[in-house]
């Protein structure tokens, strides 16, 4: 098996709101921001290749169908995540699975890609099963006035009624080497890939952990729906990361994108940090 980060680009995020009730004089030594209180986030995905023929994507960044109505994010250095994978010899079709963390802009807009000239959409990967929460796909019916600037349905739609959409509604194994578990706190039902690769385990944390500078359980983002539950389901994933010695990802980390985790007292800290090969862009 092969797990490769690919980084599909940057976008703006205000630090108070990534960090929460954290005052900045906390958040400011943990991460970057520049003088508007703006904070780097990647839109990093996962790419798993394995011997029996495999092509797994963890999410697929922001795309670019819905930029002008984003244009508060300022995203930056978006790459073409088809053009990427024509380099690495895997064609579109060749995509078995495609996981969604869970349906915000960032992680699924690449879903579904739009025909400059018609509008029409198509699916990006249209042989591979999209793997989605069901509760997850029913929240999508139901949008709280405040979370309906995240969500965009068309980044999906194509897969309603089709037989490429996959609901799980427990914790479910994909693959030898691929878990699919549900966490809630940050949306509900998020989906947070366990792969196992000989002697480790990688953890994709999605938004329950986006940053390694968030790893204390209090340190929990406005963003979060559910914020009591985020603190509940951080501990739960820490706590097993610490005792088997799991690495975590850190899908939004523009600066640390993956680490083991040590518990020093009642403290969680990031311990050994692992370099997964990756698409490397500047940060700026």
């Amino acid at each position: 098996m092969k797990i490769e980060l690919i980084d599909t680009g940057y976008f703006y995020a205000d630090g108070g709101a990534m960090f929460g009730a954290i005052p900045k004089s906390s958040w400011s030594k943990r991460y970057p921001h520049d003088d508007t209180n703006s904070c780097i986030l990647a839109m990093n995905c996962l790419l798993i290749t394995t011997d029996d023929g495999r092509i797994m994507l963890i999410d697929n960044g922001a795309g670019t169908k819905q930029l002008k109505k984003l244009s508060y994010y300022r995203f930056f250095n978006l790459i073409d995540l088809h053009a990427i994978l024509k380099e690495k010899g895997i064609t579109p079709d060749q995509v078995t699975d495609v996981i969604l963390t869970h349906l915000h802009f960032d992680h699924c807009g690449y879903t579904t890609l739009e025909n400059p000239e018609t509008g029409d959409l198509c699916l990006a990967f249209p042989r591979a099963n999209h793997w989605i929460s069901k509760k997850q796909w029913d929240h999508l019916s139901s949008l709280h006035p405040l979370e309906k600037e995240s969500y965009f349905k068309e980044n999906t739609a194509l897969l309603s009624g089709s037989p490429l959409l996959k609901l799980i509604e427990e914790d479910t194994i994909i693959s030898p080497v691929m878990t699919l578990r549900l966490f809630e706190g940050h949306t509900s039902g998020q989906i947070v890939p366990y792969i196992t690769q000989q002697d480790q385990t990688f953890v994709f944390a999605g938004d329950v952990i986006p940053l390694a500078a968030s790893i204390s359980p209090e340190w929990i983002s406005a963003y979060d729906s559910y914020p009591l539950s985020s603190y509940h389901e951080k501990c739960r994933l820490l706590e097993e990361a610490v005792l088997k010695n799991q690495a975590i990802i850190f899908c939004h980390d523009a600066y640390i994108n993956c680490a083991t985790v040590k518990k020093v007292r009642n403290f969680y800290k990031t311990d050994k940090k692992i370099h997964l090969s990756e698409l490397i862009h500047p940060v700026s």
